[in-house]
C-alpha cells in the first residue's frame, strides 16, 4: 500500500515539472538570438542537433520560411527569467 501511495505522488510530481515547464529563449546556449537554444533546453535534445535540423528546414524550404520563422519565434517566445 505504501509503495503504491510513493509510486502516484512521484507520478504526480513528474506530471507537474512537465506542466511548468516552458518554452523560452536560452540566455546561456545562444548563437544568435537564442531560438533553437530554447527548443533544445524545452525539448531536452542537444542545440547542435536542432541548429543543423533548423539550417536544413531552412535551406530545404527555399529560405524565406524558415528565416521568417525564426524571427517570428524570436519575437514571440519569452526571456527565461
Amino acid at each position: 500500500m505504501n509503495n503504491q501511495i510513493e509510486t502516484s505522488n512521484t507520478a504526480i510530481i513528474k506530471r507537474c515539472k512537465i506542466m511548468a515547464k516552458k518554452l523560452t529563449l536560452s540566455s546561456t546556449d545562444k548563437k544568435i538570438f537564442g531560438v533553437c537554444g530554447g527548443i533544445a533546453e524545452y525539448f531536452d535534445l542537444d542545440s547542435s542537433l536542432v541548429r543543423i535540423g533548423y539550417v536544413f528546414f531552412t535551406l530545404f524550404s527555399t529560405c524565406f520560411p524558415g528565416v521568417l520563422l525564426y524571427f517570428v519565434m524570436w519575437f514571440v517566445m519569452p526571456q527565461k527569467k
